[in-house]
């Protein structure tokens, strides 16, 4: 398979950080962040939150509450699941606000369900730090932050920096 069809391929790896510039802009939307359900004692260096899960206390089954945070193991088995899930604890009220990234994969039926929620499409395309600290180069698909919750002019604010902000006029059901 070459690179460009990686879009739902597991890259057999789950630890990729989010660059600090986008996490500290999440912050300043929500406020704080109170959860990063699918996370590790490495990545809650960089995020801070108050509550994590990883590996270990798997995200997907327990319950969310508060301003999530959420960079997802990218993968084709789970990318589904990781946007239901989220999607069904904002909708449940659970989760007061969240904002996540996900690859740009506008066409699949997993990112459907964040189209109808305000989102960056950063610019240019996001490279994501390793554990050790380095970079990972050669990223082959863009990136998008969806955020949920009502503060939406103030996510258009913080985030119109870092790609193009759109926002939808209709909500996700």
């Amino acid at each position: 398979m070459k690179n460009y069809q990686n879009i739902n391929a597991d890259s057999g790896s789950d630890e990729y950080f989010t660059p600090i510039e986008i996490i500290e802009a999440a912050r300043r939307v929500m406020g704080e962040i109170d959860l990063d359900p699918a996370s590790s004692s490495e990545a809650n260096k960089r995020i801070n939150t108050l509550w994590f899960f990883d590996k270990h206390n798997d995200g997907l089954k327990a319950e969310w509450r508060g301003r999530v945070w959420m960079n997802h193991p990218f993968g084709k088995k789970t990318n589904r699941q990781w946007i239901q899930k989220l999607v069904s604890e904002f909708n449940s009220g659970r989760v007061t606000e969240a904002v996540c990234i996900t690859f740009a994969a506008t066409s699949e039926r997993w990112f459907q369900p964040l189209i109808v929620f305000p989102q960056c499409f950063l610019c240019p395309r996001t490279n994501y730090f390793l554990p050790d600290g380095t970079i990972k180069r050669g990223v082959t698909k863009g990136s998008v932050v969806t955020y949920l919750g009502p503060n939406v002019d103030r996510f258009a604010k913080e985030f119109q920096e870092m790609g193009v902000v759109k926002i939808c006029s209709r909500r996700a059901e």
